[in-house]
């Protein structure tokens, strides 16, 4: 997959080790997720996401991804390919800066990288959010997702699983 290709409007990469610091500050201004998604964020928390895949999965499939522009990293998204199954993408994690939340550009970026996946010729996008996250759930209806009807236990609190077509 062509990483620049998932947004026309910021300069998107996969990220690294040494990107921490930045995903590190933009994770600490959203409190609030981390208050329904125990625990807090740390350095060892956001190596552990980097790293983290699910079942029968490898890391060509993983895309840990910055979304920059001049003020910096804007928005941080790890997608996984083919997960569940082959026509499904699975966003483990999506986070935009604080200070540009309720300004469309969590959507924007939500848009334009499910476009490129659609030309990919995947489906759907499935993902999970906490249950006692109102905000989150919010976000993700308002872009199109459903929930499946699956739960599961996410250490602490319970994750629904949503999910939407996009072709």
């Amino acid at each position: 997959m062509d990483i620049s290709a998932l947004s026309k409007t910021f300069s998107a990469r996969r990220l690294d080790e040494s990107d921490v610091g930045d995903i590190l500050s933009l994770c600490k201004g959203n409190p609030q997720y981390y208050r329904h998604c125990p625990p807090f964020v740390s350095k060892e928390s956001v190596l552990r996401d980097m790293r983290a895949l699910p079942p029968r999965k490898s890391y060509d499939d993983k895309y840990y991804i910055g979304f920059f522009d001049g003020d910096g990293l804007a928005a941080v998204m790890d997608l996984i390919l083919s997960y569940p199954n082959e026509k499904t993408a699975f966003v483990g994690f999506f986070m935009a800066a604080a200070k540009r939340q309720g300004k469309g550009l969590g959507s924007e970026i939500v848009s334009e990288c499910f476009c490129e996946l659609r030309r990919l010729e995947f489906e759907y996008v499935r993902l999970g959010y906490s249950k006692l996250n109102p905000q989150s759930e919010g976000f993700w209806r308002k872009n199109g997702f459903s929930p499946t009807g699956a739960e599961y236990d996410g250490g602490g609190y319970k994750v629904v699983v949503m999910e939407r077509k996009i072709s």
